[in-house]
């Protein structure tokens, strides 16, 4: 309230100080002549004052004028203006509506509808790194492939847009079937993305494919390095591309290669049997039994497998069936019960004609587990001990319908092998020894295994050579496979009989 007063106060004195002044100036006598043209002017100091309050309201108005025609000169040259942010404003608005309508038709399957959405944001936004991108995956749906490599070279030749057009080039070429091309732009992707899981992971894909180890561990190292595959993983699978590279490398010649590249691969994973073994074979050419003997032994302690005791069996190949079993025991008193143990342990019993020690050994395996390498060495040691042919014929019999056993199998389509592979149909490091139902696919080791057994049996039997070769030809000749002499990788009961 006091405030009030004190405005009004103030209102009334400026209001009487304006009324005395005009007053003032109205009452002076003094006037001043202007002569312009001939013409005399009269002007007051009241006059005068009014003349310069007109004068300074007409400097003002025309600096405003001024600066409204410099206003219209820029905003027609293009400057920035409230205008043109309304105008902008309104074309970044259907832009982005046009570009989310192009979203929505790749998300519903509309290839075209895309396109020409994006397109039309391309007009009102003018970013590419945008629109280029629907464009390409709006024509790769609406078949449009030659539209779809336009817009993606287009693409790579923005820093913003590249990896993103290479990343698409590759797929594009993987559609095509042209894996050269593909893995020379996986490639160039990795190299702008290095921790790019998908573009890892394709560019590894091919690198196996097309049989590049070197190449592939170099991919490998780099997915680690970013993060993408455990430390344990990394080391299996770097093992299983030095293996590949060692295989290479011996089918080429190159031994030292072969064997530094085997080693490294054993020693990255020391239960990876295939690397094991061929450690030992190299290491029994070079007459380093010992070597081989503690790489065997190590790779069995982890899994018994028959490729390792048909590569411990070449340690000593020239040894009695007697020796053999003695210098076998360390292998046989690890993992008590497994299958392959007591499998390994009655062939070696066959081998040695100690037929009481191989059925004690087989315990109750063939009605547990039957297989047809159990119910075959059944059958050996069936005829072993002298019972009839029909006894022995039936363990024959069972033994050509029984699953095969373990095998080497795809983990991703279920495929069997009857060898290990790095690369199968599935892909990379995927096979494992395990059993599976309905296959009859068998290694080469078992598969020459179940005649080979029979036959050394026999040659220790008292029947007559012309019982024992019918009695074979019946079942063995017509349904077991046939061993192949040539396998590089003979079997225990082979060596046994060596």
């Amino acid at each position: 309230m006091l405030w009030s007063l004190l405005r009004g106060i103030i209102f009334i004195a400026i209001v009487a100080a304006l009324t005395f002044g005009v007053i003032f100036l109205w009452d002076l006598d003094t006037a001043a002549f202007i002569t312009v043209a001939g013409r005399e002017f009269t002007i007051t100091p009241l006059l005068g004052l009014i003349l310069a309050v007109a004068a300074f309201a007409a400097v003002w108005l025309v600096i405003r004028i001024i600066g409204l025609v410099w206003a219209t000169l820029k905003f027609l040259n293009g400057d920035e203006t409230a205008v043109s942010r309304y105008f902008n404003r309104r074309t970044e608005r259907r832009g982005y509506q046009a570009l989310s309508d192009g979203m929505l038709a790749l998300a519903a399957g509309e290839g075209r509808l895309a396109i020409r959405k994006a397109q039309r944001a391309e007009g009102y936004l003018g970013r590419p790194e945008l629109t280029n991108l629907i464009i390409a995956q709006g024509a790769e749906m609406a078949g449009d492939t030659a539209l779809a490599t336009k817009t993606l070279k287009s693409m790579v030749q923005d820093d913003r847009t590249r990896f993103v057009g290479i990343r698409g080039l590759v797929r594009q070429k993987l559609d095509q079937g042209d894996t050269d091309t593909a893995m020379k732009l996986a490639e160039k992707a990795l190299a702008l993305r290095p921790q790019n899981g998908e573009i890892q992971d394709t560019l590894l894909d091919l690198q196996t494919k097309d049989e590049d180890w070197q190449g592939a561990r170099k991919t490998l190292t780099a997915k680690l390095k970013a993060g993408g595959l455990p430390r344990d993983v990394h080391r299996r699978r770097d093992a299983v591309l030095a293996l590949a590279h060692a295989r290479d490398a011996l089918a080429e010649g190159k031994i030292d290669a072969a064997r530094a590249e085997v080693t490294e691969a054993n020693r990255l994973s020391p239960d990876l049997v295939p690397a094991a073994v061929m450690a030992a074979r190299m290491a029994i050419e070079d007459k380093k039994p010992r070597v081989a003997n503690k790489v065997l032994r190590k790779a069995w302690d982890v899994s018994p497998h028959p490729d390792l005791a048909a590569a411990f069996a070449e340690i000593e190949p020239a040894e009695t069936p007697e020796q053999r079993l003695t210098r076998f025991r360390p292998l046989l008193g690890r993992h008590p019960g497994d299958p392959e143990v007591m499998l390994l342990q009655t062939e070696l019993l066959i081998s040695a004609e100690n037929f009481p020690g191989a059925r004690k050994a087989i315990g109750n395996l063939a009605e547990t587990e039957p297989t047809k390498r159990s119910l075959t060495l059944m059958a050996a040691i069936e005829r072993g001990e002298g019972s009839e042919d029909s006894v022995v014929t039936a363990w024959l019999a069972k033994a050509l319908t029984a699953s095969p056993g373990p095998q080497w199998v795809c983990e991703v389509d279920g495929k069997v092998y009857p060898e290990w592979q790095p690369v199968t149909d599935g892909g990379f490091d995927t096979l494992t020894w395990k059993t599976t139902s309905g296959s009859e696919v068998m290694s080469g080791n078992a598969a020459g295994m179940l005649p080979l057994i029979v036959g050394s049996i026999a040659d220790h039997t008292n029947e007559t050579a012309d019982q024992q070769n019918a009695a074979e030809a019946d079942v063995i000749d017509q349904d077991i496979p046939t061993p192949d002499m040539t396998e590089t990788q003979p079997d225990t009961a082979q060596s046994a009989r060596n």
